[in-house]
């Protein structure tokens, strides 16, 4: 059975996300006085709202358009090579500007997007470039990365709740309103802490994967090199915060390794290298 750590971290963070988001709906029933029918269907339907709006909005928010293949046909080579080594669909390529050297995937098995920047393309070699878009691969076909997307929408939807039983039984002043805010933005927090707990092991199983399908972890470790490098140079990258817990670069320093969605990433250079 293929990758069994990861599946049952992801079943432990599913269970517990649903969790978070039935404790929301009986709040909604209750609050609201609405039936239990209604309640459930709406549910389902706000989770595959979020689904779609989530990787519809990832890819909005970097102003992705198509890899052209006439101008790109190796990458298109590359990756129909790998997808089918891997055993999945080709999916759909696109490019961005981010401001780095980035790529990051959103969709599932069958229907998966992988988005990878400008300034990647410009920056790493063929090799690197190809171990990149193989960890992105790794993540479709591991099916985490709809966990992730999933995650952030589920803590979205438990932080309005949250805020909303803050306003319905307040004295609705300005102190609720602002107190709604700050209950609203822990309660996310709270959620997101499950969720970050799985980014930062997913990106090790891809990085491993990436480097079994390739042959080798040489031009994937190169290539978080120079994305780290000019990660440190370009603070001013365009990437939002959900769309960066997707990329395949991401890092924290200090206290904010605790909630960082990426393990550090001299440890994943160390690994693919060992």
């Amino acid at each position: 059975m293929r990758h069994v750590g990861l599946k049952a971290r992801m079943a432990v963070v599913g269970s517990i996300l649903f969790a978070f988001y039935a404790v929301a709906a009986v709040v909604v029933m209750g609050v609201f006085d609405w039936p239990l029918a209604l309640v459930l269907l709406g549910s389902v339907a706000f989770v595959a709202v979020q689904y779609k709006l989530g990787k519809w909005m990832a890819l909005r928010s970097v102003g992705a358009e198509d890899l052209p293949e006439d101008r790109y046909p190796d990458i298109h080579r590359r990756v129909e090579s790998l997808s089918r080594d891997m055993g999945i669909e080709k999916p759909r390529l696109m490019i961005a500007r981010m401001g780095v050297p980035n790529a990051f995937a959103v969709g599932r098995k069958g229907a998966g997007t992988v988005v990878v920047s400008q300034e990647l393309l410009r920056q790493l070699e063929p090799d690197e470039v190809e171990g990149v878009l193989a960890h992105e691969l790794a993540h479709i076909r591991n099916r985490d990365v709809v966990m992730m997307v999933l995650g952030q929408g589920v803590a979205s939807i438990v932080a309005i709740v949250a805020q909303w039983v803050v306003l319905l039984t307040g004295d609705n002043d300005i102190a609720d309103f602002f107190l709604a805010i700050v209950v609203g933005q822990l309660t996310q927090m709270l959620v997101m802490l499950f969720v970050f707990a799985i980014s930062r092991y997913r990106e090790y199983v891809a990085d491993a994967d990436a480097a079994a399908e390739i042959g080798s972890g040489e031009p994937l470790a190169s290539a978080l090199e120079k994305i780290s490098r000019s990660a440190d140079r370009r603070q001013d990258a365009g990437v939002d915060e959900q769309v960066n817990a997707l990329c395949i670069f991401g890092d924290g320093e200090g206290l904010a390794r605790l909630i960082a969605t990426h393990p550090p990433v001299e440890k994943r250079i160390e690994r693919l290298r060992s």
